[in-house]
């Protein structure tokens, strides 16, 4: 499967710069190592605190 990161990029809700920016399987990768979740699962303003970790996803989408 080919990766179109540029397309990705243009839908990413990600507002963290980084590397992995629209290469969502180097991201999911990257953030699954560092028992994390990535930011474009998170709610608009849960993602602006950059606190990727479960606990914020999970107080994030509970409230």
């Amino acid at each position: 499967m080919e990766c179109k990161a540029a397309e990705n990029k243009n839908n990413c809700t990600c507002t963290y710069d980084c590397s992995r920016r629209g290469n969502c399987c180097a991201c999911v990768a990257y953030h699954q190592s560092r028992n994390e979740i990535p930011g474009c699962f998170f709610p608009t303003a849960a993602e602006r605190t950059y606190d990727r970790s479960r606990r914020a996803f999970i107080r994030a989408w509970s409230s």
